[in-house]
């Protein structure tokens, strides 16, 4: 899996658990979904993604077949 699959699908994940931690738990975890929109705005015209740190220093590798 690329970097870029790997980064698309964690902010998915991330999305789905805010929502559901929204609609189950509290509604104050919208601001983390509202979090995650911003962030993914801002590495759109930034190319600055925090995801993507993280994933290299798991070891993951920034090329590869997807």
């Amino acid at each position: 899996m690329s970097m870029g699959r790997a980064v698309q699908v964690f902010a998915g994940a991330m999305i789905l658990v805010s929502v559901l931690l929204t609609e189950f738990v509290s509604q104050h975890f919208l601001w983390f979904t509202v979090f995650i929109g911003f962030n993914l705005i801002q590495s759109a015209f930034t190319g600055f993604c925090p995801a993507t740190r993280v994933f290299k220093a798991l070891g993951m590798k920034s090329g590869g077949v997807s």
